[in-house]
């Protein structure tokens, strides 16, 4: 496979690593310092194209991908949006688009029996539920996509909630209410930390609670560089389901 990166951080560089180990061909990488040599020309020396910019940036990088003919992942988040703007651009150039707020398989599964969850508990009225997620400092967006997904996932289907509030911890600002319809959604920034998402269901007599970890970027970069295989010879918009057959 011959791959284009844009956006060459922590995840690019992860991405490009792991793509040369198992004989994937790196043709083209894209950051602030090159942005001129983002051209279609460029872009169709590879098969794909892996996005993970930043959200500013993101929907222009997808735009011009598809416009040169190439298929390609996006793993930016906080650009949601334009989301549906960006699909409108794939169907109208028989393009191809893969979107996932997270790539990897874990979290994808931890998605499934979370909206699972929620189904069992849309009868259960006496339980009220909140969410915390814990990313490294770096990240800029909150809440996370991974988050967002997970509150989507919730308020699909338990009708005692009706939207979500997020909610930036700070040494200065360290409590917090959301009100009876609101899932409350704590995000916490700290040094050194892929990431974790925990889900918390409460009643007044017990507590339930479903989590997921990240020990690495890796298996982010992992998930990324499958659909990137999965996509080659694809027409449409797509997402971890499509691609797990959950």
């Amino acid at each position: 496979m011959k791959l284009a990166i844009i956006g060459f951080g922590k995840m690019g560089k992860i991405i490009k690593n792991l793509a040369e180990a198992a004989g994937d061909t790196v043709v083209l990488t894209i950051d602030l310092d090159n942005r001129a040599d983002f051209t279609p020309e460029n872009l169709r020396k590879a098969d794909v194209a892996i996005e993970f910019s930043r959200p500013e940036t993101a929907f222009e990088n997808i735009r011009t991908c598809i416009e040169a003919g190439v298929p390609v992942v996006c793993g930016t988040t906080g650009w949601l949006d334009s989301l549906p703007a960006a699909k409108a651009i794939c169907e109208a150039n028989n393009g191809a688009l893969f979107y996932a707020s997270n790539y990897s398989i874990g979290v994808n599964i931890f998605f499934a029996v979370n909206r699972y969850l929620s189904k069992l508990m849309a009868g259960q009225t006496q339980y009220n539920v909140r969410m915390e997620e814990v990313h490294h400092t770096q990240k800029l967006d909150h809440p996370s996509g991974t988050a967002i997904t997970l509150a989507e996932g919730i308020l699909e289907n338990f009708t005692k909630k009706t939207n979500w509030q997020a909610y930036l911890q700070t040494a200065e600002n360290e409590q917090f209410s959301a009100p009876n319809e609101t899932i409350p959604i704590l995000c916490k920034r700290e040094e050194n930390v892929p990431g974790t998402h925990i889900v918390t269901w409460q009643s007044g007599i017990d507590t339930l609670e479903i989590s997921h970890a990240a020990h690495s970027r890796e298996g982010f970069a992992a998930g990324a560089l499958a659909a990137a295989k999965w996509l080659v010879g694809k027409r449409g918009c797509f997402g971890m389901k499509d691609m797990l057959g959950f």
